[in-house]
Order: C-alpha cells, then structure tokens, then sequence
C-alpha cells in the first residue's frame, strides 16, 4: 500500500463515493456530498443515526473509507469480486494507505477528517455483500477505516485525500 507523504503532500484521492439512506440498504454512488462536522455525510444513513451500528456506545460510525488497492487485493488473492458499493464503505480512495491515519487528521476534498480506528469485516457485511468465510479472513486488519469530521466540506470524485 501507498506510503504518506510529506505534511500537506497530495498522497492519494477519492475514486468514489456512497450513501445509503437507510441500514441495509444498498449503497448508491454519487459524485459527491456533504460531509457535516460531527454528524456525517449528508444522505447517509449514519447521518440519521439509522445505521445499523449506530446505537453503539462507541460508534464512530460519522465517515468510513476504503482503499480500491484492497479490492484489487482482494480478487487476486482469493478471487473475490467485491463491487465498490459493496463495500458498504462511503469513500472509496486510491493511494493512500488508511490504517496510517488512524489518530491523525487528514484532508479528503474540503472536509478535515480524524482517523479514529480500523475497520475490520464482519458478518453482517459479509451477508449483505454476499462473499464467502475466505474473503471474511482476507479482509481481516484492512477493511477500512472509520473517521470522524472535525470541520465539514464537500467531498467530490477525484479529490485530493492527504494527512496535514
């Protein structure tokens, strides 16, 4: 995976977006939204509190990211196709390795985004996107990563994602 640059250095950029604007709902692409500070992207189901993870105690469930080089990972190396809405992750990146910015604030288009923690596969995902036990393990430590918004902006399709 991409390493991060220098402070402030264009390290990777978005090359998707989905909102689904209720649980369990599918994913819809968009080619962009409105990331709202503490509350999450506008149209989302987490931005409603309707998320199916949203009654945790300890959901950060504000903005969740993906990085495409995992699903290119993940077809090579278990032959899964795993659509990007599928996912079930709102930001889909390239070039930027996620897990890095776990406690560290970064840039995704106008909005200021902190890491908070990764995301790891579950059931529930694994169900809803239709893959097999295989892809479950193969995902283990990079299915994502769960931010929360310190200051709102739009997010577009092709926006720079860099740490500051």
């Amino acid at each position: 995976m991409a390493e991060i640059a220098e402070r402030g250095r264009h390290t990777g950029e978005v090359v998707g977006l989905f909102i689904a604007p209720q649980a369990g709902m599918p994913m819809e692409a968009v080619s962009e939204v409105e990331a709202v500070a503490a509350c999450g992207l506008k149209g989302d189901r987490y931005f409603r509190r309707e998320g199916t993870f949203s009654r945790r105690p300890d959901a950060e469930q504000q903005v969740t990211l993906f990085e495409v080089e995992v699903l290119e990972a993940l077809a090579r190396e278990v032959g899964a196709r795993l659509a990007p809405e599928e996912t079930r992750r709102n930001v889909l990146t390239r070039g930027v390795a996620l897990d890095a910015l776990v406690g560290r604030p970064f840039r995704v288009g106008e909005a200021l985004l902190e890491g908070v923690r990764v995301c790891e596969p579950c059931r529930h995902w694994m169900r809803l996107a239709g893959l097999e036990e295989r892809a479950l393990r193969a995902l283990v430590h990079r299915a994502g990563l769960r931010a929360r918004i310190v200051q709102g902006g739009r997010i577009r399709v092709g926006d720079p994602v860099y740490p500051v």
